[in-house]
């Protein structure tokens, strides 16, 4: 066994000072209004205006889908753009996404994860405003902040407004993590960015435009509409799944901790009711105190494992000890490492490297490093980009 920070405005000429007032009025009454439910901040912007807009399943004002809600109000919506999992949020992760036309709305969808991720500037033509609004869960490899690169870059070449929803980051309550330090950029390692950013979308955008990170960012007309009442220490559960395998608040706590197994042989539970929740392997101890069969299911054609008994963990109940300590556990994949024999392959090295943004981690792990040796190793650069991140925020720690 293996022993130039760019004009930004607030939608509805909302006053800074105010807006501070106005969340700690909704932290008093518990009360987080995401941007989308704002809409007499941004709606008098759109009448009269050829609009799209990137959305998803999460995409809505109280329980009303927002391009409907928009539709109903008259609004002029030329064209739905879809991220990764497509409109409805069906796909799998990985899975091409083609384009298509809304059922409900009438409106052509443009797929923004098929064979090319980058946003189509050319299908921008003729309009004056997109509508960014997505669910964003605070992981670097979640690729919806690569969405919002490319379209953050395609509405400053077509001189397009761009007008960010913000909703609350759920794991907006710390930074941790080995940073990005690939020679190239992926699309789920896109910035010089922690695993974990504890940034909203819209704290996200105004970094990338900041820190000259997108091609464009002196010319882009960026708007905001900031959540009510948040504050990064809330609790924020999200009211609907962002993604087919982030079913429950427990997996969306787990799920940055978690994600590096996909880089390994070991399930995180595709192909169960229980994604990001547990983890296991046919290879594993049959004295582990868990058991799972990955099948062909929803989310999950073609799981790890599929149809094989997995002995491992379930992780359910140690999602709130994740929000006390404020870091991400990487205990789990280094005793994950040791207990898998030596016959036995354990890592994807070159999908690992992408989700941890280089081979580093990696390294540490086999070379035997402890824990505190790890994290201690992550200590100048999560330093730096603090001060990187401060700049940008909108909402209190």
């Amino acid at each position: 066994m293996r022993g130039k920070f760019s004009k930004v405005a607030a939608i509805g000429g909302l006053l800074l000072a105010l807006f501070f007032q106005g969340m700690a009025q909704g932290d008093a009454f518990n009360k987080i209004e995401v941007g989308a439910e704002r809409i007499n901040r941004y709606l008098p912007y759109l009448y009269g205006k050829n609009i799209g807009v990137v959305a998803n399943q999460t995409s809505r004002v109280g329980g009303v889908h927002l391009v409907d809600t928009l539709q109903a109000r008259g609004c002029n919506l030329e064209r739905i753009f879809s991220p990764e999992h497509g409109f409805r949020g069906t796909a799998d992760a990985g899975e091409t996404v083609q384009n298509g036309v809304d059922a409900q709305s009438g409106i052509s969808i443009v797929s923004l994860y098929g064979s090319n991720k980058r946003f189509p500037a050319d299908l921008l033509d003729g309009m004056d405003v997109l509508l960014f609004d997505l669910q964003d869960v605070g992981a670097r490899f979640y690729t919806y902040i690569s969405t919002l690169h490319y379209a953050m870059e395609a509405c400053a070449a077509k001189g397009v407004q761009l007008i960010i929803l913000d909703r609350p980051n759920p794991n907006g309550f710390y930074v941790d993590g080995p940073m990005n330090k690939l020679d190239e950029p992926s699309f789920i390692a896109m910035h010089p960015v922690p695993v974990v950013h504890g940034m909203t979308i819209a704290e996200y955008a105004q970094m990338l435009v900041g820190e000259g990170w997108i091609d464009g960012a002196d010319a882009l007309d960026l708007a905001v509409v900031p959540c009510f009442g948040y504050r990064h220490s809330s609790k924020y559960e999200l009211p609907v799944p962002p993604s087919p395998n982030l079913r429950s608040q427990q997996a969306i706590y787990l799920y940055p901790s978690l994600c590096f197994f996909e880089g390994t042989t070991v399930s995180i539970g595709r192909g169960t009711s229980t994604p990001f929740e547990v983890v296991g392997a046919p290879y594993f101890s049959e004295d582990a105190p868990y058991e799972f069969t990955p099948k062909s299911s929803f989310g999950a054609k073609s799981p790890k494992w599929q149809d094989k008994v997995c002995h491992g963990y379930n992780l359910k109940d140690y999602a709130p000890f994740l929000w006390e300590q404020g870091q991400l556990n990487i205990f789990w994949l280094m005793d994950a490492y040791r207990q898998t024999p030596d016959d036995v392959k354990f890592w994807n090295a070159e999908f690992f490297d992408l989700l941890a943004g280089g081979p580093e981690l990696r390294e540490q792990i086999v070379a035997g490093k402890t824990e505190q040796e790890i994290r201690a190793s992550w200590a100048p650069d999560l330093a730096a980009f603090a001060a990187i991140r401060r700049k940008y925020l909108l909402y209190p720690q």
